[in-house]
C-alpha cells in the first residue's frame, strides 16, 4: 500500500512538472508571438564621420520609429508617417540629434558650419532620417571624442553604430546612450582618463555578439525555426501527430533542418555583404515572412511530412539576404569584410543552436502530453501563422505603423 501511495505519488509530482513545462513553452510561444513585425532590430543609430584636418563631415541616421516616439511626429494620429509631417518637424529632430551627439577634438566642441538637405534612407529595418552636417573643429580630429546620449532618458537599449574614418584610418564602435565620452584615435586631449572610454575597432567577438543578438531579436528567423521543431518530437500517422519513439531519428531531423537552414543562409549572407546579389529589402522581409507562415501551416495540414530539410534550405537563402542587411547596416568598410562575415554568422549559428539546445529537450519531455500536441504544436502553429501572415500584410502591400510616404 506504501509503495502504491508512493508512486502515485511520483507519477502525481511527474505530471505537475509536466503541466509546468508545458504552461512554460505554451508562455513562450505567446510571447513570442505577441511581439511587434517591427522588433526584428534593436533601437540603432549610425553614425559616420569622416575626418580631413579639422573639418568633419558628419552623417546620423536616426529610425522614424525612434523619432515618432520621442518628438510625436505622425500629428494626425493615423498611424501613417509621412513625409510631410516628418519635414515639418524637422527643425525639433535636428535639435534632438544635436543634443544626442556632441562631437569634440583636443577637447573642445565641434561647430556646425554647414548643414545638408533634409532627406530619408532606407535601412533593413525601415526608413531613417539623415542629418548630415559639415563639423569645424578648433583642433585636428587626432584626438576625436564622442559624447553619445542619443534616447538615453527614454530607452536604455538604444545603440549609437560609430564609424570614423581619418585618412587610412577606420574604427567601427558600439556605443551604448549615456555611455562616457568616448576617444578615438588614441586619448582625447583635454579629458581625464576616468572621464572617457577608447573605442577600439569592433574586432571578431564584437561581430560574434551582433550575430547572437540579430538572431535573438529577430522574430521572424526564431519563429520559422520555432515552426521546423515543433513537430521534429513527432510522427504523423493517421491524420494525427503522435510522440517520436526513440530519439535518434529525432536527432537526425533536428541536425538536417539546423544544417540545412546554416548552409543557406551562410551562402546568400556572404553574397549580399560581398554586393554580389542584393534583393530589394521590401521583397526580402516579404518572402521570410511568408516561410513563416508556410511552416506554421504545415504543421497544421502537412504537405511535406519528409525531408523538411529541403524546403528549410529553400527559405533559408531569404533569410540570409535578412541577416545581410544587418551585417551591412553596421557600416562595413571594403577590404575588411572577412572576420566581420566570419564572425556574425558565427554568432548567429551559436544563437540559434542556444534556441535549439533549450527548445527541443523540453520538447521531447512534453511529446507524450495532449497539452503539447494540441495546444503546442497545432494551437502554437495557428498563432505563429496569423501572426506572419500580419507581417506578411505589412510588408508585401507596405501597411506597416510606421510607413513614411515619400
Amino acid at each position: 500500500m506504501t509503495s502504491t501511495l508512493a508512486l502515485s505519488g511520483v507519477r502525481t509530482g511527474r505530471a505537475s512538472v509536466w503541466r509546468t513545462c508545458g504552461l512554460v513553452l505554451g508562455a513562450l510561444l505567446m510571447a513570442t508571438a505577441s511581439l511587434s513585425a517591427q522588433a526584428h532590430k534593436p533601437s540603432d543609430a549610425y553614425l559616420n564621420l569622416s575626418a580631413q584636418g579639422t573639418t568633419i563631415e558628419q552623417r546620423l541616421d536616426i529610425h522614424l520609429r525612434d523619432l515618432d516616439r520621442e518628438l510625436v511626429l505622425d500629428t494626425n494620429n493615423d498611424s501613417q508617417l509621412t513625409w510631410g509631417e516628418v519635414r515639418q518637424r524637422w527643425a525639433d529632430i535636428q535639435q534632438l540629434a544635436q543634443a544626442g551627439v556632441q562631437v569634440s577634438a583636443g577637447g573642445q566642441a565641434c561647430t556646425v558650419q554647414q548643414q545638408d538637405t533634409p532627406k530619408l534612407d532606407e535601412h533593413s529595418d525601415g526608413r531613417y532620417a539623415v542629418l548630415q552636417q559639415t563639423l569645424n573643429c578648433p583642433g585636428a580630429a587626432a584626438g576625436l571624442t564622442i559624447n553619445y546620449r542619443l534616447f538615453a532618458n527614454t530607452d536604455p537599449t538604444h545603440r549609437g553604430i560609430v564609424r570614423a574614418v581619418n585618412g587610412t584610418q577606420t574604427q567601427t564602435a558600439v556605443l551604448a546612450a549615456g555611455d562616457k565620452p568616448t576617444a578615438f584615435w588614441g586619448a582625447a586631449a583635454g579629458l581625464s582618463a576616468d572621464a572617457s572610454g577608447s573605442a577600439a575597432p569592433m574586432g571578431f567577438p564584437g561581430f560574434v555578439k551582433e550575430g547572437m543578438q540579430h538572431i535573438w531579436i529577430g522574430i521572424d528567423h526564431v519563429l520559422f525555426l520555432l515552426a521546423l521543431l515543433l513537430p521534429a518530437v513527432l510522427i504523423r500517422q493517421g491524420g494525427r501527430w503522435l510522440p517520436a519513439p526513440a530519439l535518434k531519428p529525432v536527432l537526425l531531423e533536428v541536425a538536417g533542418i539546423v544544417t540545412a537552414f546554416t548552409i543557406a543562409h551562410s551562402i546568400t549572407l556572404a553574397l549580399a555583404v560581398l554586393d554580389v546579389v542584393n534583393p530589394p529589402s521590401r521583397w526580402v522581409e516579404s518572402v521570410i515572412a511568408a516561410s513563416v507562415v508556410l511552416a506554421a501551416l504545415n504543421n497544421l495540414h502537412p504537405l511535406i511530412k519528409r525531408q523538411r530539410w529541403v524546403i528549410t534550405f529553400l527559405f533559408g537563402l531569404v533569410h540570409g539576404f535578412g541577416f545581410a542587411g544587418a551585417l551591412k547596416d553596421l557600416g562595413l568598410g571594403s577590404g575588411s569584410l572577412l572576420s566581420p562575415l566570419l564572425g556574425f554568422n558565427l554568432g548567429v549559428e551559436l544563437g540559434q543552436l542556444a534556441i535549439v539546445a533549450v527548445f527541443v529537450p523540453i520538447a521531447w519531455l512534453l511529446r507524450p502530453q495532449r497539452a503539447y500536441r494540441v495546444g503546442a504544436v497545432q494551437a502554437g502553429s495557428a498563432a505563429i501563422a496569423l501572426l506572419a501572415l500580419v507581417w506578411l500584410a505589412e510588408r508585401a502591400l507596405n501597411l506597416a505603423l510606421l510607413n513614411p510616404l515619400v
